[in-house]
């Protein structure tokens, strides 16, 4: 017999970005990377730039803007993100209200990549480059599996 309907093979891990992308697709280049094919990747942008360049890292599916994330993110076991995605009108007005409300609203694992061009400061927050932060996200990825 067929199957005449999909199924998720692996649990999903999401990825939100705006902007460019590039902070997306290094989170899914090191999840793809150290889990090869046992999650499924998928990549939600802000805008068509930023899921198009999560794609190109290796993402598994990507959809773009308010109303897809808002219906995908609530099906992911976990989301990494820069912890902009949280706020509304972050990300030069990218990030709606509705967007960072499903965000903080998902009964999901949050894990936020300390990094923002907004007018906010991490009080006790010691600055590491990129990699590293992305390094121990995958890290607390793995320890929630």
């Amino acid at each position: 017999m067929v199957d005449r309907y999909p199924r998720i093979q692996a649990p999903i891990v999401a990825v939100i970005d705006g902007q460019g992308g590039g902070i997306g697709a290094a989170i899914v280049k090191e999840i793809r990377r150290e889990f090869q094919d046992s999650l499924e990747i998928w990549a939600l942008g802000a805008n068509s730039t930023a899921t198009e360049a999560m794609m190109k890292a290796r993402a598994n599916r990507g959809a773009t803007g308010e109303n897809a994330i808002r219906q995908s993110l609530p099906r992911a076991f976990a989301l990494i993100a820069p912890m902009a995605v949280g706020w509304a009108n972050s990300m030069m007005g990218e990030i709606t209200p509705a967007i960072a409300e499903t965000v903080t609203s998902a009964d999901i694992l949050k894990i936020f990549i300390p990094l923002s061009l907004e007018r906010v400061v991490l009080a006790g927050y010691q600055s590491e480059p990129l990699p590293h932060l992305i390094a121990k996200a995958i890290e607390i990825l793995k320890d929630s599996r």
